[in-house]
């Protein structure tokens, strides 16, 4: 789906950040306009572009704030969380030292931080422990009763955040009566860029402890826990699912059985023999020339490089063997919903893939589609879609008995 830029991945980041208007994070014309001030593939003009966007909005917030117009202050602060985002996205040249992403990744989290604590429902800021230290996180609350309800547990992906969980499922969630408990794991938002913690494809390490400490919550059911996998999360949280049985279910946005089919795909069969025979000599000056031509590309190597902490690109194609469902599927018991997008650019065909190697639990595979505007990888500009989807199975795939919203 083409939007705004010819240049496929300024047209998908740009959809995705027009697409979280539907919760707040967006206003179509800032978008609209903010685009028209970026060259097609100017790395450098997206970034000026979109912080200056987000400074703009969060200057409002700021002043709606000390004005004392809550509403206001919170719904621009939300908006500029995303475009900080946003402006940040493609900074990704020597990203573990720049001192922009820096800004702009500590910016993002603070106009969240100080939306959330303008919102209607209660959301409490937490430290997950982890190892020897603690993963950040929010938990969205329905209310502040106290009573067990049924809670998702949300996994970002290869770029995604913290912050961005409210409007991808957090937002939908609430509407519904679930609680939401997100957090950020190693390679993923503050836990990469202030932890330095990197990516691990044995993800039930992470998500052990994360369970762990949702069953301590009391405002958490313990029966009724599913967990929420965005992009690569789809992979990362099945692969927590099946070495721990204590979740009731699990939405993978979208399925992802073997992440390195995606560097497969992308990579022209010799390159790809060369990385195999580890004959790096060749394979990493020729992948650097494919990535001057393609901003996907570019990114995709840049960012893998970083959160998954590998010496090299071909480094990161080879590591990225790991992360596969193979040998692990057949232990999923929880039922699954898989959710698929038609033109996912990414990991097409995946999905089918999952819900072959899920021999022992119960799967639902959801097709979304160009023609209804739901075709982009995690339907991004069609998340109401995505979420009428994964809440009416949730709810029918619980168990009986939630408590809902009066």
């Amino acid at each position: 789906m083409k939007f705004l830029f010819d240049d496929e991945s300024f047209s998908f980041e740009a959809l995705r950040a027009a697409g979280f208007a539907n919760y707040g994070g967006a206003d179509l014309g800032e978008v609209i306009a903010t685009a028209r001030n970026i060259a097609e593939g100017d790395e450098e003009g997206w970034h000026r572009a979109w912080k200056a966007t987000a400074e703009r909005v969060e200057a409002i917030g700021r002043q709606s704030l000390a004005d004392g117009h809550r509403v206001s202050a919170r719904e621009a602060l939300l908006r500029a969380s995303n475009y900080y985002r946003t402006a940040e996205f493609f900074l990704r040249e020597n990203p573990a030292t720049d001192q922009e992403v820096t800004l702009l990744s500590s910016r993002s989290r603070d106009t969240f931080a100080a939306a959330a604590g303008l919102f209607d429902t209660p959301v409490e800021a937490v430290a997950i422990p982890y190892e020897s230290t603690a993963l950040p996180g929010y938990l969205f609350l329905v209310d502040d009763s106290g009573t067990p309800r049924p809670t998702v547990v949300y996994t970002s992906g290869y770029d995604s955040t913290l912050e961005e969980s409210y409007f991808a499922i957090a937002a939908a969630a609430l509407r519904r009566g679930y609680n939401v408990l997100a957090f950020d794991g190693p390679g993923q938002g503050a836990a990469l860029r202030e932890q330095r913690l990197v990516f691990r494809p044995d993800w039930e390490a992470v998500t052990v402890p994360v369970i762990d400490y949702a069953l301590g919550r009391p405002e958490i059911a313990d029966d009724k826990i599913a967990l929420f996998g965005y992009s690569l999360g789809g992979y990362l949280v099945a692969r927590g699912a099946a070495f721990d049985h204590r979740i009731a279910a699990l939405i993978l946005d979208d399925g992802v059985h073997d992440f390195h089919a995606a560097f497969e795909r992308m990579l022209p069969p010799v390159l790809y023999r060369w990385i195999e025979e580890e004959r790096d000599d060749v394979a990493n000056p020729v992948m650097a020339m494919l990535a001057t031509a393609s901003t996907q590309v570019r990114w995709a190597l840049r960012n893998g490089v970083w959160a998954m902490g590998a010496a090299s690109f071909a480094d990161l194609v080879r590591m990225s063997r790991r992360y596969t469902l193979a040998g692990s599927a057949d232990r999923i018991t929880a039922p699954t919903l898989i959710m698929d997008a038609e033109n996912d650019q990414f990991f097409k065909g995946q999905a089918a893939e999952v819900e072959k190697a899920l021999t022992n639990a119960p799967t639902r595979l959801v097709t979304l589609t160009e023609a209804e505007g739901a075709g982009e990888h995690c339907h991004m500009g069609a998340m109401g879609r995505a979420h009428q989807v994964m809440f009416d199975w949730l709810d029918s795939t619980l168990p009986t008995g939630l408590p809902r919203v009066a």
